[in-house]
């Protein structure tokens, strides 16, 4: 058969449950907005995934077309269960094509003891609630023998247009998978064999059983020798108090602004090298920072508190408010800088905070595997016909042909513009995960593409996410 003939509309849209183990059968998630200008994976697991195809494929030419198939939204809506994922591929011409990718289950021995890993860390079930892959699960379940993310091989395409290997249609579906998993590790699990309502009753009960078995532990220790007290309160009694206990206080209210700085201004002369205006300036700068850190605890969902700055770093946060120009020179001083050299830290500082000054001040040298995941995002942003010349400038950083423009990669994985001016790379932009979207945030990156393609054709330099030499 060399077209898809159709599939019963109880296959492609039912969720199905399998009676005999009480697991999610089957989830069918809508086909996807076309991927254009962004990577398919964000997640590491995500990459994972692709990593598995593309180590497993033949043809890298069969790879190339089935991004942009699933680039082009040819994809249909994608039926995922146990050992199967399942979609309409079609091509340009509209022949459609069913096409399968098999991944093989664990069996039930196997997921007894991953569940077992699981619920010895608190943390890997708090990450599955989040819908995130615990990494230390993952290396756990390597080391017993378990493996959850699938590695060369692993991934057995079938598809109707009879070819043996991975092709265009069975590799569009797997792009197009990485961009579920990104969302939902459990679609990973169901294809190894559990949903998530079936997985996480079984996390839950083994939990509560290994509760029980601790108390009960508790219990036999406690009686066994005279005095020995077994510490905590138990439910009954709290629940008992619960009409004499004090309610918690009242959260404190927000003030409409910012305390005002004690007056300095005595009879009694400062300690010699003591600032007086300089003391005022930090003591509203303080009263201003925890005016903010106060609404931001106050507000639902707030975010976690800030981590601790280096001296040098705090001057450079106290230069970007726009200090009086006597103070900017001493902040200068007392971290290290010269004054241009502070001014180009703040304006680091104002694109994203001790991040960008780490990109901008601190040159991070990437692993080769950090360097081989940029590598493949690089390769991954932009369409054939879109994809800027990009030419190696130092360890984490790549300068584009033709233009004055640069892409720098952050030790978290996102990406910052750079623009040249006057002869020096500078700050030109909030860093972003995708590097198409960073460098087309450059407020003067109009034509940035279109010259360093042409550049790089004169000088025939290969395209982003191939190795071209190092440069300045």
């Amino acid at each position: 058969m060399s077209a898809y003939d159709g599939m019963h509309d109880d296959e492609r849209n039912e969720e199905r449950r399998d009676g005999r183990n009480g697991r999610d059968e089957e989830r069918t998630f809508a086909a996807l907005p076309p991927a254009r200008g962004a990577a398919f994976a964000r997640t590491w697991w995500g990459r994972a995934w692709l990593k598995a195809l593309e180590d497993t494929a033949l043809d890298g030419e069969q790879l190339k077309k089935g991004r942009r198939h699933a680039r082009a939204g040819a994809v249909g809506a994608v039926s995922v269960r146990p050992g199967r994922i399942t979609a309409v591929v079609k091509d340009r011409d509209g022949t459609a094509y069913r096409s399968d990718v098999l991944l093989q289950e664990l069996s039930e021995a196997e997921w007894d003891r991953l569940l077992d890993l699981a619920v010895e860390s608190a943390g890997h079930i708090a990450a599955l609630l989040d819908h995130e892959m615990p990494p230390h699960l993952v290396e756990d379940a390597a080391a017993a023998g378990l493996e959850l993310l699938p590695g060369i091989g692993d991934l057995e395409p079938e598809c109707g247009c009879e070819a043996w290997d991975h092709c265009p249609h069975t590799a569009a579906l797997c792009y197009e998978v990485a961009r579920l998993l990104d969302a939902d590790p459990f679609v990973l699990l169901l294809m190894r064999g559990r949903g998530e309502r079936a997985l996480l009753a079984a996390l839950q009960e083994r939990s509560a059983a290994g509760e029980r078995a601790a108390r009960e532990r508790a219990a036999g220790e406690g009686s066994v020798g005279k005095g020995s007290v077994v510490e905590g309160v138990s439910a009954e009694e709290a629940f008992a108090a619960r009409d004499i206990l004090p309610p918690l206080p009242l959260p404190p209210t927000l003030p409409p602004a910012p305390g005002e700085p004690p007056s300095l201004d005595t009879e009694t002369a400062p300690e010699p090298g003591l600032d007086p205006a300089a003391l005022r300036f930090l003591a509203a700068d303080a009263a201003a920072r925890a005016h903010r850190m106060l609404a931001e605890a106050l507000a639902p969902g707030h975010a976690p508190a800030e981590t601790p700055l280096r001296a040098d770093q705090d001057a450079v946060r106290l230069a970007a408010g726009a200090p009086p120009p006597w103070i900017a020179e001493r902040l200068a001083a007392g971290s290290g800088r010269r004054r241009a050299e502070l001014d180009l830290a703040t304006r680091a500082w104002r694109f994203g905070g001790a991040a960008a000054l780490s990109v901008l001040e601190e040159e991070w040298k990437p692993g080769r595997e950090a360097t081989a995941r940029a590598g493949a995002v690089l390769a991954e942003a932009w369409e054939e016909a879109e994809r800027p010349v990009l030419r190696p400038a130092g360890a984490g950083r790549w300068t584009v042909v033709g233009a004055d423009a640069q892409l720098r990669v952050g030790a978290d994985g996102r990406w910052w513009p750079y623009r040249k001016e006057r002869g020096a790379w500078v700050p030109a932009g909030p860093a972003d995960p995708d590097p198409a979207a960073a460098l087309a945030g450059l407020s003067e990156g109009e034509g940035v593409d279109e010259a360093g393609v042409r550049a790089g054709d004169e000088a025939g330099v290969v395209r982003a996410g191939t190795v071209t030499g190092a440069g300045p």
